[in-house]
């Protein structure tokens, strides 16, 4: 009896395993895999924020994120920063590409998640769900984790 329940929770420890480490696939055959998820804490009533990870594609085929929802805000929106005359700016843009056999790092001051209409402030030490859409693997859902506004 001892063996059977043992053996019971080793396989939902392995199976919830990637959610726990921030790892997600879309399903078993994906080739996608999206990992280290955070977004940063908002300072005060700030009605903003940003979410950053790595997306892996160990597939044979270019996929691209082209969209993506959480609870925490009105809006979701992709972007980028660009120099704009010796400014940076950030820019919505309709996709984000992730290469085949190749990666794509959505960091601070490059691409990201954004998040437009907090709901609340976003709280470090918290977690969300994102929902993130794929032109080719489709959804995958991932758990973000609410670091310090210093994280980089």
């Amino acid at each position: 009896m001892r063996v059977r329940h043992f053996c019971s929770i080793l396989f939902v420890f392995c199976l919830s395993l990637p959610v726990w480490i921030g790892v997600a696939h879309a399903d078993p055959t994906s080739s996608l895999t999206v990992s280290r998820v955070w977004a940063r804490a908002s300072a005060g009533m700030a009605r903003a924020g940003a979410a950053f990870m790595i997306i892996d594609n160990s597939g044979p085929e270019t996929d691209a994120l082209i969209a993506a929802s959480a609870p925490v805000s009105a809006v979701v929106e992709l972007h980028t920063h660009v120099n704009d005359g010796g400014m940076m700016r950030m820019r919505q843009v309709d996709r984000i590409t992730v290469p085949a056999q190749g990666r794509t790092e959505l960091k601070p001051g490059g691409l990201h998640v954004m998040f437009i209409g907090l709901k609340a402030p976003l709280v470090e030490d918290t977690h969300f769900d994102l929902s993130l859409v794929f032109e080719k693997a489709g959804r995958i859902v991932v758990p973000v984790t609410v670091k310090s506004v210093r994280t980089r």
